[in-house]
């Protein structure tokens, strides 16, 4: 095994396989370290204060938008300007750090690419540093593959690239500091900067980021400090990091001009996070018996609280000369069957429609298949505008009720409870065995979209609106029976593997144990 130079007080205790060393440089560790012990007493304090929010609303407390930081919801700013490199963002795809997913994404045709170190990515030692060996190789657009008796490398034209890095609630366990286990974020984030920053600017583009899971304006005042602090590091201008923050818990849905604030020097925008988004209203209500959402397929954007919350976060962002990017178009092309391949395209068509027709500036998808298709429709409206920004909503007018207003609550099916567990079961395994990022049923899972199927069935069993069509009352017990039938389907399609066994096991105790685990990826987390 290589041995590495280590800053002092820092401990690897992750395999250095060949090539890891270009990544783990002494230099690059060395700001891994500085940021480490900047900020992971700030990082504990801002999760010990989402524990504490939990405990509040567990026991009845609404959440509202906060009376003290009136002043900047009322304020007449706006964040710095955009970089030509983000002005137009119509379609934005997204996948995992993988070495031919990023090849094929920036080849899609899609204007940004999203590359994912968190949802899309099982963050196993192995995927975390080959990720960051594919970002250098991309950035340099050196990248290429043999695979199969394929060749694949770059496009002359290729999409923006934008890198989102773990949440604050993920650990790095390979890497100590002082005894202690780092940020996976700044982990991410300062190895990127170290190695590509610089290299970026130089071709014209920069170092840009997704901020995921931000549940306050402190969270975002924490990133924001980091930013400040690497740039003097690296001797960059102030302001050359850009960041868009996925609104995709509903407390920082209430807070979207002050994240904005906090962020306006580094900012380039929001983005309607939808699938965590609802798992993110199950998770803070799941101890309220009266709540209770219908089958994960009947919650779309039209439903009122989805509607609310998107109609906002546009209004909020044009309001503050920040892009707004629409949310996750899940559906992919259905190669052996053009009729339910007609109807997936439809509903995608339909999302980025509305999408651009309210004002976005452009939305995500997770296949190269959809990028044509939505571009299409965000041509439509924009024509020859790199965004519509100067497209204000005076007519939006949100209150705490309406981003509270929970619909529809029915109706809940057998066949959307087997669908959860099935889904549940299938993802959890294959995240397992090191993919994030997984095709079911047509649709792309990610952390997020499993994340609903396993809260749903864990909040169905404990409200008393949980109950089936045919009125049945969904229990612990129901639940159990059908695992292990929904198990034998997911082989059935998938393969047998100790993976999905495995996954059965932890989809049963997180959905019918009594404790609510916060993310299901910590637990797995402990487990690769």
């Amino acid at each position: 095994m290589t041995q590495l130079q280590l800053p002092s007080g820092m401990e690897i205790k992750g395999e250095i396989k060949p090539g890891y060393e270009q990544i783990l440089t002494p230099d690059a560790l060395a700001l891994v370290a500085k940021l480490s012990r900047a900020f992971e007493p700030r990082r504990q304090e801002l999760l010990a204060a989402r524990a504490a929010r939990t405990k509040e609303l567990d026991a009845g407390k609404l959440p509202d938008f906060l009376p003290e930081t009136a002043e900047i919801r009322n304020g007449d700013w706006k964040i710095e300007p955009i970089p030509q490199a983000l002005q137009c963002r119509r379609v934005e795809i997204t996948g995992p750090v993988e070495r031919k997913m990023v090849i094929n994404a920036l080849n899609s045709g899609a204007d940004s690419y999203m590359t994912d170190f968190e949802d899309s990515n099982t963050p196993n030692w192995d995927n975390q540093l080959t990720g960051q060996i594919n970002m250098r190789d991309a950035v340099r657009k050196t990248i290429s593959l043999e695979q199969n008796g394929k060749s694949y490398k770059l496009n002359d034209k290729i999409a923006t690239l934008v890198v989102r890095p773990r949440g604050w609630h993920l650990d790095e366990k390979h890497v100590l500091v002082d005894g202690k286990r780092i940020s996976g974020s700044i982990f991410d984030f300062a190895l990127f900067m170290f190695h590509n920053a610089k290299e970026q600017l130089a071709r014209g583009a920069g170092p840009y980021f997704y901020l995921p899971k931000m549940e306050s304006h402190l969270e975002a005042r924490l990133w924001n400090d980091i930013f400040v602090m690497t740039q003097n590091e690296l001797g960059l201008p102030q302001g050359t990091i850009k960041a868009t923050v996925l609104i995709e818990t509903i407390l920082a849905a209430f807070e979207m001009d002050e994240i904005l604030y906090e962020l306006r020097e580094h900012s380039s925008g929001l983005n309607a996070g939808r699938w965590d988004y609802i798992f993110s209203c199950i998770k803070k209500f799941k101890n309220d018996k009266n709540f209770c959402l219908a089958d994960r397929a009947k919650v779309t954007m039209t439903a009122p609280f989805m509607r609310s919350y998107a109609l906002l976060l546009l209004q909020t962002c044009h309001k503050r000369n920040a892009p707004a990017i629409g949310g996750m178009a899940a559906l992919i092309p259905i190669k052996n069957d053009p009729e339910k391949n007609e109807l997936a395209m439809a509903g995608v068509r339909i999302d980025k429609a509305r999408d651009a027709t309210d004002g976005y500036d452009g939305g995500w998808v997770a296949h190269p298949g959809l990028v044509e298709l939505s571009m299409a429709e965000f041509t439509k409206v924009l024509g020859d505008k790199p965004n519509q920004i100067d497209k204000q909503r005076p007519d939006v007018d949100v209150t705490a009720k309406d981003l509270l207003n929970f619909q529809p609550e029915t109706p809940i099916t057998e066949a959307g409870l087997r669908y959860n567990i099935n889904v549940g079961i299938h993802y959890l395994g294959a995240w397992l065995a090191g993919n994030g990022c997984v095709p079911i049923h047509n649709l792309m899972e990610d952390a997020a979209t499993a994340e609903i199927s396993r809260s749903q069935v864990w909040q169905w069993i404990r409200s008393s609106k949980g109950v089936l069509e045919d009125g049945r009352k969904i229990t612990a017990d129901m639940v159990r029976a059908m695992i292990p039938q929904e198990l034998a389907k997911v082989k059935e399609l998938a393969g047998s593997g100790a993976s999905y066994d495995r996954a059965a096991q932890i989809f049963e105790e997180m959905s019918t144990s009594a404790d609510f685990a916060e993310f299901l990826t910590l637990p797995l987390y402990e487990e690769i």
